[in-house]
């Protein structure tokens, strides 16, 4: 009896996740475009590690802009591009076919496919109310042990990743600015190849 009272228990917990993890979904699918400015930090204890940057992504459907570590980085629906000032180089590689790799356009969406879903504690943070759920991977090759989905239960937005490694390595995504439907230039997600050429950059194509 207390067998089956668990069971029912667990699968209640994994639909009302499910539930939100689609409002959150169905409401970024609802933008013509997307502008997020996050905070990622890396920390691993035993390794001594703990890197922290800002970026920021514009994203419009598959394609994406993005910003961090120094770097930019343009996906135009087929390419993807890594610009990287400090070295004066361009990488140009195909689009990545893993589905366990979190790419920028993926970042509100990966969720969808390949875990199973817990809920998980309501934080009150800064007056908003961030109700987390626990994904676990269902590969069991992956690296990542689980994954925390925090969402901002009034505009179910995500507002915070926290991806924790089978090292002890965890990967933490805080968004600090949310905005939608913004102007954008028709030429935001095209790749000038011969502006970097006349500037000088080294172009490498993987």
């Amino acid at each position: 009896m207390a067998i089956i009272c668990v069971n029912l228990a667990t699968a209640q917990s994994s639909d009302k996740a499910k539930a939100l993890l689609d409002d959150v979904y169905n409401k970024v699918k609802s933008y013509e475009n997307i502008y997020v400015d996050f905070k990622y930090a890396l920390t691993n204890l035993d390794a001594g590690t703990n890197d922290e940057t800002r970026g920021h992504v514009t994203m419009q459907g598959d394609k994406y802009l993005a910003n961090f570590f120094g770097a930019q980085q343009l996906f135009d629906g087929d390419k993807v591009y890594t610009i990287v000032p400090e070295n004066e180089e361009v990488t140009i590689e195909d689009k990545s076919e893993d589905e366990n790799t979190i790419t920028p356009s993926k970042m509100l969406t990966f969720y969808r496919q390949g875990h199973t879903y817990a809920w998980d504690i309501l934080q009150n943070i800064q007056g908003r109310k961030i109700q987390f759920i626990k994904l676990i991977p269902m590969d069991s090759n992956t690296e990542i042990k689980s994954i925390l989905l925090g969402i901002d239960a009034q505009t179910k937005h995500i507002y915070k990743v926290i991806q924790i490694g089978e090292n002890g390595t965890m990967t933490t995504i805080t968004v600090n600015s949310f905005k939608t439907n913004q102007p954008l230039s028709k030429t935001l997600f095209t790749f000038d190849e011969n502006k970097y050429k006349d500037d000088g950059y080294y172009i490498i194509r993987n």
